[in-house]
């Protein structure tokens, strides 16, 4: 996870406020809702009271969320798990809306032959951005996700994958899929269909399995689990 350090200076300053009372946990997620308001998107309304782990390990969170590279089937059958049918998993998808997508990511859609999917009128742009067949590690390359309207969280994502200028094969699948591609289609002609979909959906994964009551704890520092006193 990127800039954590912003979510650690929210959790000293309610340490301040109220030890011991708000988790980690609560604050990723309504942090995650503050951006979607931030950028344009709906105000969720959403429970609190979770409680922080005592260990966090990403190879676990890895088991739930799919690859951007999983054919349709596994991202619909993951996220049916979590209680996420298929609309939900199209508008959520819909947070591709804004941000950027690093070229170590869909390189292997431009060389070494540009996919045929891709909307021709779109790869130069592409190629420009992700010169290397191999991208440097150390160098940030990446092609923002919607050229169009990029920080703002809007219904374009649907019309450009429709219009075959989805960066990743999950882009690329949602649009062409016949599971998915009806509710892309009724998304790109309305943002409040997407709206509520995406509010619908977000509200399901903010509320899977969350420790509560007295399992967990309430961390001091969300990058480090309490240390047990004797």
């Amino acid at each position: 996870m990127r800039n954590f350090r912003y979510i650690e200076e929210i959790k000293e300053a309610l340490e301040r406020e109220c030890p011991g009372v708000v988790s980690c946990s609560d604050i990723l997620v309504l942090s995650a809702r503050e951006g979607v308001v931030r950028l344009g998107g709906p105000f969720i309304p959403l429970k609190t009271g979770r409680r922080d782990g005592r260990r966090s390990r990403a190879e676990i969170l890895e088991q739930y969320l799919p690859d951007h590279n999983e054919s349709m089937s596994v991202v619909l059958e993951q996220f049916a798990d979590m209680g996420i049918d298929t609309p939900g998993v199209v508008a959520l998808l819909g947070a591709h809306s804004v941000g950027r997508t690093h070229c170590v990511k869909l390189v292997h859609r431009l060389y070494p032959e540009v996919d045929p999917q891709l909307n021709p009128d779109h790869v130069p742009h592409m190629l420009k951005k992700c010169p290397d067949a191999i991208p440097d590690p150390k160098a940030v390359q990446y092609v923002r996700n919607d050229r169009g309207t990029p920080m703002i969280f809007d219904n374009n994502y649907y019309r450009n994958i429709l219009d075959n200028k989805g960066l990743m094969m999950v882009d690329h699948q949602l649009a062409t899929d016949k599971r998915t591609k009806p509710y892309v289609k009724k998304m790109a002609k309305s943002q409040d269909y997407f709206f509520k979909e995406f509010s619908r959906a977000f509200t399901i994964l903010s509320e899977n399995n969350p420790l509560t009551g007295n399992k967990g704890e309430i961390r001091q520092q969300c990058n480090v689990a309490n240390k047990i006193r004797d």
